[in-house]
């Protein structure tokens, strides 16, 4: 049975829901090894699924934990992956300053893509695995609380998604829309935001493949009488200046003070308007001012600290590594291109992610972008600096930038 439904879908045939129930509860129980999960995925992201398919997919990784549904009205925001990608730390404080609860069960780094847990877990003492009473305490006192998927909320995604990992199959459009709406739908969300990110450095390559993973996404929300949105953004270029998990975390924190004004503060002003938008259901042209205002009187930032030291989290102990390598110019010129994806193996070979599913991620090590596509850079001027806790080699990273 079980190499008879992976010929199957090899061979591009619909699959069954008993079959998709045999194979996939078969994994969770153990009973399914890896290499034969691994088999089967592989035909799936290269041969896809239907509409019928992803929707008996979607409802067996739902039912295979707990559902759970916190009282009041939920929005939730999705981002399907990028590097650089830090805007959960920064939108949901806004979001949840402003009266609208914010309860997120967010991920690790999947592939070369940062994962906002692992972002947070950097901080010292912050703790990511909460149980529900202390989500719901959480959420009534504070409207705000991130924490990881628990053991008992949708379990045989977490069991996929370290596999898809580690197994080239991350990019499956079918297998990205699963994961994400089976766990938003378990975890009670009413209304929910997906981010989903186009470029090199995302997950979706393609701007034709982002619209399918749109149009799925909001079919399944219909399936399940659930308010979906979707916005498309860039990755082709890392979002923001620095990628590490520390690193990053420091720059939520710059942008939430109101330091720094570029595309990533302007993206995150964007997505919490339509978060605010859809939970106050009011205008976005409205709720953009609310959350300008916001980050302007720093009730945004207050909201953020607020939410570190409920989840015992120590922002004065935050570290990056104390070993820096400064990457200079050879050549002074007009900087054309930094690829996203070659910037997020970078950060994966420094340890900022994972090549394999048990593997420990450096919190204190990344890359701190010091120029910009656009910018203009003089020979010997500084490109990025490496924070590392072991050799690179430099003639690598140089050929990362496309200087012109």
């Amino acid at each position: 049975m079980i190499v008879e439904i992976i010929n199957k879908k090899r061979l591009g045939k619909i699959l069954s829901k008993k079959e998709l129930e045999y194979f996939f509860n078969g994994y969770l129980h153990g009973e399914i090894m890896d290499y034969q999960m691994s088999a089967l995925l592989m035909a799936i992201c290269i041969k896809g699924m239907t509409d019928k398919e992803i929707f008996d997919l979607t409802d067996i990784f739902i039912k295979s934990g707990e559902r759970f549904d916190f009282p009041g009205i939920e929005v939730d925001k999705h981002s399907t992956g990028g590097v650089g990608d830090k805007t959960t730390l920064i939108i949901a404080p806004i979001v949840a300053s402003l009266g609208v609860p914010v309860v997120k069960m967010s991920g690790r780094g999947l592939g070369f893509t940062g994962g906002t847990i692992d972002k947070l877990e950097s901080i010292p003492g912050f703790r990511t695995n909460l149980t529900d009473d202390e989500i719901e305490k959480q959420k009534k006192e504070i409207g705000i609380v991130i924490t990881s998927q628990t053991k008992d909320l949708v379990p045989l995604d977490k069991l996929i998604y370290a596999l898809r990992d580690v197994t080239g199959t991350t990019e499956s459009i079918p297998l990205i829309a699963t994961s994400i709406m089976s766990k938003k739908i378990a975890s009670g969300a009413d209304k929910i935001l997906i981010d989903i990110k186009v470029g090199n450095g995302a997950l979706i390559k393609k701007e034709k493949d982002a619209k399918k993973l749109a149009q799925l996404m909001k079919k399944i929300g219909e399936f399940y009488h659930r308010e979906v949105r979707c916005m498309t953004t860039n990755m082709d270029t890392p979002l923001g200046t620095s990628i590490g998990n520390s690193l990053e975390v420091i720059e939520a924190i710059n942008i939430l003070q109101n330091k720094e004004d570029n595309y990533l503060r302007d993206l995150c002003i964007e997505l919490a308007s339509e978060m605010v938008s859809m939970g106050k259901d009011i205008s976005v042209e409205k709720a953009k001012i609310q959350v300008e205002e916001s980050i302007r009187s720093g009730k945004a930032y207050q909201k953020f600290l607020e939410f570190i030291k409920y989840q015992e989290g120590d922002i004065q102990r935050l570290e990056v590594s104390n070993q820096k390598i400064e990457v200079r110019s050879k050549r002074s010129g007009l900087i054309k291109k930094i690829s996203a994806e070659d910037i997020g193996n970078l950060s994966v070979s420094l340890g900022a992610g994972r090549i394999d599913k048990e593997d420990q991620i450096d919190p204190t090590v990344g890359i701190l972008l010091n120029k910009g596509v656009g910018d203009r850079v003089l020979e010997k001027e500084i490109l990025c600096t490496l924070y590392v806790n072991k050799e690179v080699n430099i003639e690598q990273v140089e050929k990362i930038f496309v200087i012109e």
